[in-house]
């Protein structure tokens, strides 16, 4: 006959307990029924009567009386070591509930533009290492219309993003954080990296790599532009793919504005070599993207390792 039946454990259909496992494992440990007994904190005739039980659910004897102490059969040191077993399983499902439960433990899925993706989200992530060793995370870096995207349809738990327009701001929570300065960028050996003094005028000699049409930092460059007097800069490639922008960069003299958090990362002196990162040009434009937020869907809860993770981040400072 076989041991289970639709899935019902024929050990189980006949009483087999808890303590029947605890008894059976601290058995195999010691060989000593009253060792065994104290071990489980019940008495050796309790003890006796436990094994009894196990006798009558296996159908088969278990042990041997040897000496002072007893022996398992081959049957009972199987039932020993899987009971051994099967309690090591509840003890680590009861610390995975409790870990889940403390936020010790679990998947956090997260998105952020690409300035707070250095700030805030990388040195987080560097701290829950430590802090969160079991938590996973899968970190989505974006424009803030697709992280909001992302957020209704429940492929991120948070975002550090902005609200994109058009959206119903009662959607969601925001948590405002910082706003971002924009510095530009170019590779080294670049004209004007060498050059003393940088008029604005002197930036629209160059091609500039911009996000698409339409999208906040394109808006904010220009507007900024306009208000120094400027037209919009010559331009014949617009994306918002990061690592484009670093290969066009570094392979003409174009000029890219950038949020300034990526620039620190990337950026080298202004006598680097062609080997090194790019360097920021020694002009400022008070060119600065409006301030971003820690947005969540509004009345959802976060899980307990979403809510430690997100703690992290907001201690971050840029």
């Amino acid at each position: 006959m076989d041991a289970t039946v639709n899935g019902n454990s024929r050990f189980l259909r006949r009483g087999l307990k808890i303590v029947h496992l605890r008894l059976a494992a601290a058995l195999g440990e010691t060989g000593a029924i009253g060792i065994a007994a104290a071990r489980v904190g019940i008495s050796q005739p309790a003890a006796s009567r436990l094994l009894a039980e196990m006798e009558e659910i296996a159908g088969r004897p278990i042990h041997l009386r040897s000496g002072r102490g007893i022996q398992l059969t081959p049957e009972g040191a199987a039932l020993a070591r899987r009971a051994a077993r099967a309690l090591a399983e509840i003890g680590a499902a009861e610390r995975e509930v409790a870990d889940l439960g403390r936020g010790l433990s679990g998947h956090v899925r997260l998105g952020a533009v690409t300035g707070p993706a250095l700030d805030r989200v990388l040195p987080a992530l560097r701290a829950a290492r430590v802090a969160l060793p079991l938590v996973t995370t899968e970190v989505v870096v974006a424009p803030s219309d697709p992280l909001c995207d992302l957020l209704l349809s429940g492929g991120v738990d948070f975002a550090l993003a902005r609200l994109a327009g058009g959206r119903d701001p009662s959607l969601f929570d925001l948590q405002p954080l910082e706003d971002e300065p924009v510095s530009l960028l170019v590779r080294p050996g670049h004209a004007l990296a060498r050059a003393g003094a940088i008029a604005p005028a002197d930036l629209l000699a160059y091609d500039w790599v911009l996000p698409e049409p339409g999208t906040l930092l394109h808006r904010t460059v220009l507007e900024r532009l306009a208000a120094l007097g400027l037209p919009p800069p010559p331009g014949r490639l617009s994306t918002s793919s990061f690592l484009l922008t670093l290969a066009m960069l570094r392979e003409s003299n174009a000029i890219a504005p950038l949020a300034a958090a990526v620039a620190r990362r990337f950026a080298a002196g202004p006598e680097a070599g062609p080997e090194a990162g790019l360097v920021v040009l020694p002009i400022d434009l008070g060119i600065v993207v409006p301030t971003y937020s820690l947005v969540t869907l509004r009345g959802a809860r976060l899980t307990p390792a979403a809510e430690r993770l997100r703690d992290l981040i907001q201690a971050q400072t840029a």
